[in-house]
């Protein structure tokens, strides 16, 4: 039998060959770079099914099809986050002879540069106000200090970096919005996501509405332009353990409780030391009913003063601040050497510090106040009971007693309150640097946590891509609204990276960045207008708490149940399954190490059954929740078998995110060959299992896909040529599924 060869391509347009009389139309046949023919291809119309339909028929079911989707295409949602969009159209013949319509459409989206440039000016502003926040602390510790001195270095570093890398990308086009797989290592393109599409099929059948599929595909998200040869960022985090040691925890709620609780004391201090100045004043006057307000006013504020020292944060901290700076000195002085026995008292001083000194503290503020308010009262008795005697007082001898008792009682609450802010803002500034601190250097160098920021950049654009559509798709969906609202939204990104060489280090920076997605949380608000610029997603919020805001139309937007309309956030839940298929996967399986493929894969099955688990309780009644027991167990099973290139695991992930309406995100290294592989097989199993399609059909549907369909676009677009970047030699070790047909690859 002699083997065949694919020679070259025709191109047409459907609507050529339904218009013209004739049923066929002839093509002439092209090499594959689309310079030379080779050849005549004649193409002809089928009936559909048995019956005969007139021209203008076919042609009217056609023209039907391509307006219902023109309408879709163009609304204005859709117009702000898909552009420059390749289609496809075949038909496939189901089992019972039935034919399917099935339109393949690749898009590719503004938010691969408006994120990341929204991003980064997040970033340059929040690292701007870190520096301002711990330059206006004012004397700190040594220790305390030298920390201020690396976060400030640590900040203004980043961010002459970021506004480097974001005026980079604003002298872009404005209309860019494609990076391409040849430009994943350069530097001004950092946070922007690879190759990023949004690849989706509408499937209509016979007397049906078409139904639509969706993934995201982009290159995995990772820092090429570092590269990987100390690893990435799993194993790079995991060295500088020490440092995030070295660090109190405190969160940025923390944080921010401590600079209102600073902002607090400082405005009640001067108002405290103001009353009691003006209280002594008082107490010289001959009118002595203007004692009482004034009394009054001084109980008020220092009761709040007190009241604010009293939270359980400020004894923490101090104690912990403590703690820290003993742990400190006594580093410093086995590094310098023998300590003096002075030194030792010291310290052993400091150590026995406890929590019994800070009660003492803020409760000398409230003695001292009862004090003044006794003697207040007492005063005040005296001076009635002289005045109903009818008896003339001496202003000049009275005057003088009252001052001469208030003045010790006001100099003790002073001094009490000055203590007392002291510590509290010791106490504070140690949170406020910790906090400061766990956000900065204890993240690792600034190479770490900038190649941290530019993976997280890149899953973000993409995540937030399929979260929008997966929304436009089911706005009029109510049990969907609600399941985002109670459980969230499910995020799988299936990667096809292997275990060895370089590509460790993407799934190792892959591996964090889509873990860090669980920080963010969207939330739905009403748009100003219907124009494109006014329905981009935004951000808003800080690095550990993001909050990624998504316009709809007015009445779109009020259409929504009220809980959504409210401002209600949805949290994320990503998961991550990696099956490595190529050559480099067959090596490391023989000779290396997969156990971080094997570590992901069973973490990501954990938090999936845990979210199945969630959305079961909280609602029961949606569809596909109680089919999903079978689909997890089975996963389970795969992923605990020890089989090489299992990518039934990547099957099953597939369908139980689909079951729960998750998004679908799909990545190798670049998104141009292994990821065409995977896409093209999930939609061809899609149409045999949900579309019946003819199950003789199925491999060439998948052909068709792979030979002339959106990917085949997708890889002329990056590289130039319309050839996927396989070997035969390499398509060997794929397992058979993935292999692209002859002709289509070299």
């Amino acid at each position: 039998m002699r083997k065949s060869n694919f020679l070259g391509f025709p191109s047409f347009n459907i609507r050529d060959l339904l218009r013209p009389k004739e049923p066929q139309v002839s093509l002439n046949l092209r090499t594959m770079d689309g310079v030379n023919e080779v050849g005549e291809v004649m193409v002809s119309r089928l009936q559909i099914e048995e019956e005969t339909l007139p021209d203008h028929k076919c042609l009217s079911l056609c023209d039907s099809f391509h307006t219902s989707i023109h309408d879709k295409e163009n609304s204005p949602m859709m117009r702000a986050v898909l552009c420059s969009q390749v289609c496809k159209v075949y038909r496939f013949q189901t089992e019972d002879q039935r034919w399917l319509l099935v339109r393949e459409q690749m898009s590719e989206t503004p938010l691969s540069f408006s994120l990341p440039k929204q991003l980064l000016s997040l970033l340059i502003r929040c690292h701007t106000s870190r520096v301002q926040e711990v330059m206006e602390l004012g004397d700190l510790s040594p220790h305390l200090d030298r920390l201020r001195h690396d976060v400030i270095c640590h900040c203004n570093h980043l961010i002459g970096c970021y506004q480097e890398t974001l005026a980079d990308l604003n002298n872009l086009s404005a209309s860019s919005s494609f990076k391409s797989s040849c430009s994943k290592s350069d530097r001004q393109l950092q946070f922007v996501p690879t190759n990023l599409h949004a690849q989706r099929m509408e499937v209509t059948e016979p007397d049906s509405t078409g139904v639509w599929y969706e993934v995201i595909t982009f290159g995995a998200p990772a820092d090429h332009h570092q590269g990987f040869k100390h690893g990435g960022l799993k194993r790079l985090l995991s060295k500088h353990t020490h440092l995030r040691d070295s660090v109190v925890s405190y969160s940025q709620e923390e944080s921010s409780r401590a600079r209102e609780l600073l902002a607090n004391v400082a405005q009640l201090q001067p108002l405290i030391f103001g009353l009691a100045e003006e209280l002594l004043s008082v107490s010289l006057e001959q009118n002595n009913t203007r004692l009482q307000p004034v009394l009054h006013c001084l109980t008020q504020q220092t009761k709040q003063f007190v009241h604010a020292l009293k939270d359980e944060l400020v004894k923490s901290a101090l104690i912990a601040s403590h703690d820290h700076s003993n742990l400190c000195e006594n580093s410093t002085a086995n590094q310098e050497g023998a300590s003096t026995p002075g030194q030792q008292d010291a310290w052993q001083q400091e150590a026995d510090y406890d929590e019994e000194e800070w009660d003492r503290a803020w409760a000398n503020v409230g003695m001292s106040l009862n004090c003044i308010i006794a003697m207040g009262d007492r005063l005040l008795g005296k001076e009635e009971v002289t005045s109903s005697e009818n008896q003339e007082p001496d202003h000049s001898q009275n005057t003088a007693s009252w001052q001469e008792q208030l003045l010790p009682l006001v100099v003790t609450l002073r001094d009490c309150v000055r203590e007392a802010e002291l510590k509290a803002r010791v106490a504070m500034a140690f949170v406020m640097m910790q906090a400061a601190a766990a956000m900065t250097v204890s993240e690792g160098t600034t190479n770490i946590v900038q190649r941290r920021h530019a993976a997280f950049s890149q899953a973000l654009s993409a995540l937030v891509c399929g979260f929008v559509l997966r929304l436009f798709s089911a706005l009029q969906d109510q049990d969907f609204l609600q399941q985002l609202i109670s459980a969230g939204l499910l995020v799988q990104f299936e990667a096809l990276l292997s275990t060895y060489g370089e590509e460790v280090g993407m799934l190792e920076d892959m591996e964090v960045c889509v873990s860090d997605l669980s920080r963010v949380t969207f939330t739905i608000i009403e748009a100003k207008s219907e124009e494109p610029e006014d329905l981009l997603p935004t951000l808003r919020g800080e690095w550990v708490s993001l909050v990624v805001e998504v316009p709809l139309p007015p009445e779109t937007f009020r259409s929504l149940p009220q809980e959504v309309r409210d401002g209600r956030l949805i949290r994320v839940h990503p998961v991550l399954f990696n099956i490595g298929i190529n050559q480099q996967q067959s090596l490391a399986e023989r000779f290396g190490d997969s156990s971080l493929q094997e570590r992901v894969n069973q973490q990501s099955c954990e938090r999936l059954r845990v979210y199945c688990n969630t959305l079961r309780d909280t609602l029961p009644v949606t569809a596909g929740v109680q089919s999903l027991s079978d689909l997890l167990s089975s996963l389970e099973r795969c992923v605990e078998t020890k089989k090489r290139k299992n990518v039934e695991v990547l099957w099953i992930a597939a369908a139980v995110c689909r079951s729960v309406r998750g998004v679908r995100l799909t990545s190798c290294k670049s998104a141009k060959d292994r990821t065409a592989m995977s896409v093209t097989l999930e939609q061809c199993v899609l149409l045999r299992e949900r579309h019946t399609l003819c199950n003789t059909h199925f491999s060439t549907a998948l052909h068709c896909m792979r030979r002339a369909g959106c990917r085949m676009e997708n890889v002329q677009k990056n590289i130039g040529s319309r050839k996927f970047a396989f070997s035969g030699v390499q398509l060997l070790t794929f397992p058979k599924l993935y292999r692209p047909p002859e002709g289509s690859f070299g």
